[in-house]
């Protein structure tokens, strides 16, 4: 029957893309190509595809089901997405909101799958729109992280407890790295005044991070959607960069920074860059990796906020 499922369901899709394109999913050319001594793992964006190889070690084959660079919050599942999870043997997806678009797939696919943020303290979005919602972006936490690494560690115990040894040393050396990374975070975002700890953001991504740092934050819109840099929007994040004389602002790397280019624009703030939150970049990057992503942001922040050339 799962089987039948996912024929009908692959079918639609093609006819869908046919008419209208899709982006390339990591799994949809590999079927085929997996190793089949190894369990595959299959993750629902490339972050936590990063957190699971190095808790996996030699063990498991993990693969993302989006690519590097794709916006997670509106994508929607290819055929190639569903002949791999036909052959997945467990998925890690974030949960807190995040993956709406995957909910259902999730719940069909014969594999287990297991929410890496369980456990963790959430923080509530703002604005009467999304009272009672969790941000998902814990993830941007390195504090946080270690609770992720846990639930993965936990969740490949589960699926091959022959290597559970492997799975908590490989967890336990990843955590260590993760808080020297937060270590040097710390050290970079402490090299700012107490009159210029704002972070301005496209997506209100950050809210983690900001408050491990103890962080004001501001942002254009909460969780990208269909409805992005609206004027009410934009006119917000103006009167707060120019009540706060906030040096510089910023932007997300998978969505379109035109509307803080205005705000740049129209307040004389610095357009300090493009952030990496929902994605890494591909391998030669500046973000392949999960600690680089953290490094890259963290100097990023401070170098536009202190006035530093790039």
């Amino acid at each position: 029957m799962p089987n039948l499922f996912f024929r009908i369901v692959a079918v639609m899709l093609v006819c869908v893309a046919a008419s209208s394109g899709c982006a390339r999913a990591v799994g949809e050319d590999d079927v085929g190509q997996i190793d089949e001594s190894k369990p595959l793992v299959l993750t629902t964006f490339t972050v936590l595809a990063d957190m699971a190889r190095n808790v996996a070690g030699e063990h498991m084959t993990v693969q993302s089901i989006t690519k590097a660079g794709a916006e997670i919050h509106g994508y929607e599942p290819t055929p190639g997405d569903l002949r791999t999870a036909e052959q997945a043997d467990l998925i890690l997806d974030n949960g807190l909101g995040l993956e709406a678009w995957f909910e259902k797939f999730v719940e069909r696919v014969p594999a287990p799958h297991a929410v890496v943020s369980e456990n963790v303290d959430p923080v509530f979005i703002r604005g009467d729109a999304y009272a009672g919602k969790t941000n998902p972006h814990a993830w941007m936490s390195p504090v946080v992280a270690e609770t992720y690494v846990d639930n993965i560690a936990a969740a490949f115990v589960r699926l091959d407890p022959d290597h559970e040894v492997d799975y908590r040393a490989n967890a336990e050396n990843y955590k260590t790295r993760i808080r020297a990374v937060s270590a040097e975070l710390k050290t970079d975002l402490d090299k700012l005044p107490p009159n210029q700890r704002a972070l301005v953001s496209c997506e209100g991504a950050f809210s983690y991070l900001a408050r491990d740092f103890d962080l004001q934050e501001m942002y254009l819109w909460p969780v990208n959607a269909e409805q992005e840099g609206t004027p009410k929007q934009v006119v917000a994040a103006i009167d707060f960069v120019e009540d706060n004389d906030v040096p510089a602002v910023f932007c997300e790397s998978t969505v379109s920074d035109k509307a803080q280019l205005q705000v740049a624009e129209d307040t004389g703030a610095l357009f300090g860059g493009k952030l990496f939150v929902d994605s890494l970049s591909e391998e030669g990057g500046p973000v392949p990796t999960y600690l680089d992503l953290l490094t890259y942001d963290a100097r990023t922040i401070t170098d536009a906020l202190l006035g530093k050339p790039e």
